[in-house]
């Protein structure tokens, strides 16, 4: 199993280029199963999870070719034969329920294994079920598999309000909704990036869809949807956790095709902190303003609130800030098994609830330390590159499934950091 050996000490200073959405993409590679023609996503991010979710496309009779080195996928779904997701699958990755929705609103009939994913809180599809149930979905739970059929064959618009914002069961319902039968509105929906560029998407093919990034989303079924071409968007959550690179090390590093809209509550934090943020023609240029950076407060909230999925790289860069942070985190539970790792590295973290109190201090210390999930790896990494002497990364499986070629990106930037066989 592979690790990641990190020597701290030095600045950061050169350009990163970012790659597309993980979350995005793998909303968007269901969608192929809308639509007998092809579609085809460029500017796809390389990762486990991409592959994982190319593995359960052509097991239900889908054809996804992974062309220019993995940047451009080219699907077509015209000989969908399995209607069933299995588990051996299914349980790799969360985002696998997102097959459900398109399969039903084309076919009428799903069996889908409910999903795994890693061990960052319960995160039940609840919410997904519901908002088939109101569109004339028969759901059954049986041995671990959800059961779905179309009252008549095929699914009636209606309109569903989501009991709290949910991205997931949000691109569930909008692609279950663009071949229902009449109009359906979705309530308190998600707003994420990743929404907007799956309508986009979706519109692309040929849906009528009206709303997306507020929390009212109306869609006016069609009888059938098109192929298309759609560039992924940018990864925020990337450009993000490379924003933090040279205000953790010090120096300056230019995001290449980052946009401040996509993390603009995320930009307010680093400005508080004392970190400069400078929109190029490329994308953004980031670095300290002074020195230490400051303490601040951090609370996790939907989009377009501050990300959760940065709430550890954050705390990665609290731990070294002049002063006493407060990270709160409101989406998930369970979601600060990277504080004990970094308690290692000398960081002075107290963890009480969904609460993590942070105390800066001068120096992180190299250490041996284990990735309990892929935002907690990349937080580590960052930890690293600050710390006097060596850190080992172990479980960097979790890593691969949200960034491509670490190494590669930061080792560009003057960061000594290679994988080795361990």
């Amino acid at each position: 199993m592979d690790s990641i050996l990190v020597r701290g000490g030095g600045e950061l200073n050169g350009v990163i280029p970012i790659a597309g959405a993980k979350n995005a993409c793998l909303t968007l590679m269901p969608a192929t199963l809308l639509s007998e023609e092809p579609l085809t996503l460029t500017n796809a991010p390389r990762l486990s999870d991409i592959r994982t979710m190319t593995e359960l496309l052509g097991s239900l009779g889908a054809e996804v070719a992974s062309l220019q080195g993995g940047q451009v996928l080219a699907m077509s779904s015209h000989n969908i034969h399995n209607h069933t997701a299995d588990y051996d699958i299914v349980r790799k990755m969360r985002a696998s329920i997102l097959v459900l929705g398109p399969m039903l609103a084309r076919d009428g009939h799903a069996i889908v294994s409910l999903p795994g994913g890693c061990a960052i809180g319960a995160r039940p599809v609840d919410m997904h079920l519901q908002a088939l149930e109101a569109m004339g979905a028969d759901l059954e739970l049986r041995d671990g598999y959800v059961h779905a059929k179309a009252r008549g064959g095929r699914l009636t618009g209606a309109e569903f309000e989501f009991s709290v914002v949910s991205v997931g069961a949000t691109e569930n319902a909008l692609l279950a909704a663009t071949l229902a039968r009449g109009t359906t509105v979705l309530k308190n929906a998600a707003r994420e990036p990743e929404i907007v560029d799956l309508a986009q998407c979706l519109r692309r093919m040929g849906a009528q869809i009206e709303g997306e990034g507020t929390s009212t989303i109306t869609i006016q079924g069609v009888d059938r949807l098109g192929g298309a071409t759609h560039p992924v968007v940018t990864d925020r959550i990337e450009l993000g956790t490379y924003m933090l690179a040279p205000a953790i090390c010090g120096g300056e590093v230019e995001c290449l095709g980052g946009r401040i809209d996509l993390v603009g509550a995320f930009c307010e934090k680093l400005d508080e902190a004392g970190v400069s943020i400078e929109e190029t023609e490329r994308g953004l240029k980031v670095k300290r303003k002074n020195g230490r950076v400051n303490a601040v407060n951090v609370t996790t909230e939907p989009f377009p609130g501050f990300p959760t999925d940065l709430q550890a790289q954050m705390m990665a860069l609290l731990c070294t800030a002049n002063g006493t942070s407060v990270l709160e985190e409101r989406i998930f539970e369970n979601r600060f098994m990277h504080a004990p790792e970094l308690i290692r590295m000398g960081a002075q973290i107290d963890v009480h609830g969904g609460h993590a109190t942070v105390t800066g201090v001068e120096k992180l210390k190299g250490a041996r330390v284990m990735a309990t999930d892929l935002r907690a790896s990349v937080s580590l990494i960052l930890a690293a590159m600050a710390a006097e002497g060596e850190t080992v990364v172990s479980r960097v499986y979790h890593l691969d499934r949200g960034y491509e070629r670490v190494e590669e990106k930061l080792g560009a930037c003057g960061a000594h950091i290679e994988r080795i066989a361990t």
